[in-house]
């Protein structure tokens, strides 16, 4: 964007010797802005790079995918989900966890039990293996991004959701499907 760009938001800059936190509201062109997009921008990278970095040590360490592994750790938590349950503690499609399932399935990590009096609920459980590997693999399960995400509190986290929201709204080029893929897969 070119010209004066009119912002309002919480600057954070520590005065000489004094450590005090300033709060400004001011018009500042995009030249004097790009520095700061760059950090910015910068910030996101590291957060992708951290979360490949883990998903590279889950694999190398116990053999399975950073989705996997949270799989696992869901089925740990509550023996006996659903697939549709199963998906939506991981926040991604159904059909993307019925593919993730059936490779847990065939690698003998998960097993499919049908207890219910409808026999066409199925239900997820751990094997011993599946166990083990969740006892070997490295913290967290879920990934480092859900992990930083859930220390945050209620407030802070609504807080980020609005910043995100405002600017997925400033994105021309939009994939929303992108919301229920996990991270790993992008």
């Amino acid at each position: 964007m070119v010209g004066n760009v009119k912002i309002q938001a919480e600057r954070k800059s520590v005065a000489a010797g004094g450590g005090s936190v300033a709060s400004a509201d001011s018009t500042e062109t995009a030249a004097n802005l790009e520095p700061l997009t760059l950090e910015v921008l910068g910030k996101f990278r590291e957060i992708f790079q951290a979360a490949k970095q883990h998903f590279g040590a889950v694999h190398e360490m116990v053999g399975v995918s950073g989705a996997q592994l949270w799989a696992l750790w869901e089925l740990r938590s509550q023996p006996g989900l659903r697939v549709s349950d199963l998906a939506a503690r991981m926040a991604i499609h159904q059909s993307t966890t019925s593919n993730l399932v059936e490779k847990l399935v065939v690698a003998k990590l998960v097993r499919r039990e049908r207890k219910d009096a409808d026999q066409r609920v199925v239900r997820l459980y751990l094997t011993a293996v599946g166990d083990r590997i969740l006892d070997r693999a490295p913290a967290p399960a879920r990934g480092v991004l859900p992990d930083a995400l859930s220390q945050l509190d209620v407030r802070e986290l609504k807080k980020l959701s609005l910043q995100l929201d405002k600017l997925l709204a400033a994105i021309e080029v939009r994939s929303p499907e992108g919301a229920r893929i996990h991270l790993e897969e992008i």
